[in-house]
C-alpha cells in the first residue's frame, strides 16, 4: 500500500513557542521522503512523530533564515550516526552555498557521503526524484528563496470490463501496461488506450516565506496538497508585505485561484495565540471553499485520494 502523507514537525515562524516548534515538514510519498525546511529541533520532532533518518531521501531548504535551516546539522549528523546507506539529495538556493557549507559541517562528527548536493538558481529548476519530479521556483522574500513542487507523471487506470471484453488476462495485462500494446487471443492488437482511462498524476507544493508573486501561483497550480505559509492575519498585511510574507487571506486566495484540493496553513507568527486560530481559517475561507487544515506540530495530513472518473 503506497503512503502519501505530510508529517508536520513544526509550525512556528521566526520564534518557536511553547506549542509550536520551528519549521519542519516531511512529505512521505511512496517510499520517498522529502524533508522541507528543517528548523531547530527537527531531529527531536521526528522522534516524537515516529519517523526517522531512514525515511529521508531529499532535504529541501527554501532559504537560509534560521527557522528554515538550523535543524540541518542535527539531521545530517543523525543520517551519519544511523548509517543511512541510500542517497539523499539536498536542494537549496545556490546563493546560500556558504550557509549550506556551515550547516552541513557545523561540528565535529563522523561524516557521511550519502548526501548529494543540488544547488538551484534561475527561474526554474527541475530534478528527477525517482518516481516523481521535484521542481523549484523562486519566490519573493528579502533574501533569495525557492518554493518546491512534487509531481507524479500522468498514467492510466486499467478498466477490467474492457480487458475482459478483449480477452486480456494475467501477464498480458502487465505487458499492456509496460509496452502499450499486446496481442489478444483472437490475434488482434490491443492498445493501452482501448482498455484504460487516463489517471492524472498527483502533486504537492510547498510555499514558504514570500509575498504574492508569479512563482507562488506556478507552484500551486492544480496541486492536490498545498502547504503554504500564513504568517499573519490581514490586520498585519502591511507588515507581511514589508517582511516578505503572506496572510491567511492571501493563502486562501492562492488556493482558490490555483484550483488546490487541500490547503495546509502553517508558519504562524508567535504574536498569535490559540484563540486566534479560528481567525486564520475564517480569513482563508473568504476565498477558498475547499478543504483547509490549520497545521499543528505532529499533525499528519493525507494527500487527498486521486479523483477518478
Amino acid at each position: 500500500m503506497s503512503l502519501r502523507e505530510l508529517v508536520v514537525l513544526g509550525t512556528s515562524s521566526a520564534v518557536p513557542t511553547r506549542h509550536r516548534n520551528h519549521n519542519g515538514y516531511l512529505l512521505l510519498w511512496d517510499g520517498q521522503g522529502f524533508l522541507f525546511d528543517p528548523g531547530e529541533g527537527t531531529q527531536r520532532q521526528m522522534l516524537l512523530a515516529g519517523v526517522g533518518s531512514h525515511d529521508i531521501t531529499w532535504i529541501c531548504v527554501t532559504h537560509f533564515h534560521g527557522d528554515h535551516c538550523l535543524g540541518v546539522p542535527g539531521i545530517v549528523q543523525r543520517v551519519a550516526r544511523d548509517g543511512v546507506l541510500h542517497r539523499i539529495g539536498a536542494v537549496y538556493p545556490a546563493s546560500g552555498e556558504t550557509y549550506w557549507r556551515r550547516l552541513r559541517h557545523a561540528t565535529a562528527f563522523a561524516d557521511t557521503s550519502v548526501i548529494t548536493e543540488h544547488p538551484v538558481s534561475g527561474e526554474h529548476a527541475r530534478l528527477d526524484a525517482g518516481p516523481v519530479t521535484l521542481t523549484a521556483r523562486p519566490l519573493s522574500h528579502p533574501i533569495e528563496s525557492y518554493g518546491y513542487r512534487v509531481d507524479e507523471p500522468d498514467g492510466h487506470r486499467m478498466l477490467p470490463s474492457l480487458l475482459a471484453e478483449r480477452g486480456i488476462t494475467g501477464p498480458s495485462i502487465g505487458e499492456l501496461q509496460r509496452t502499450g500494446t499486446v496481442v489478444a487471443p483472437d490475434g488482434t492488437t490491443v492498445t493501452l488506450e482501448e482498455c484504460s482511462a487516463p489517471r492524472p498524476g498527483q502533486s504537492a507544493a510547498f510555499v514558504m516565506d514570500t509575498r504574492l508573486c508569479e512563482g507562488v501561483f506556478a507552484l500551486a497550480a492544480g496541486v492536490d496538497l498545498l502547504v503554504i505559509e500564513s504568517t499573519f492575519l490581514s490586520g498585519e498585511s502591511a507588515l507581511a508585505e514589508r517582511y516578505g510574507h503572506l496572510t491567511a487571506a492571501q493563502a486562501g486566495l492562492v488556493a482558490a485561484e490555483s484550483g488546490v484540493r487541500r490547503l495546509v496553513l502553517t508558519h504562524f507568527s508567535e504574536r498569535y495565540v490559540a484563540d486566534d486560530e479560528p481567525r486564520f481559517l475564517d480569513e482563508a475561507r473568504r476565498s477558498f471553499g475547499g478543504d483547509i487544515v490549520l497545521a499543528h506540530d505532529l499533525t499528519r495530513v493525507a494527500v487527498p485520494r486521486r479523483v477518478t472518473t
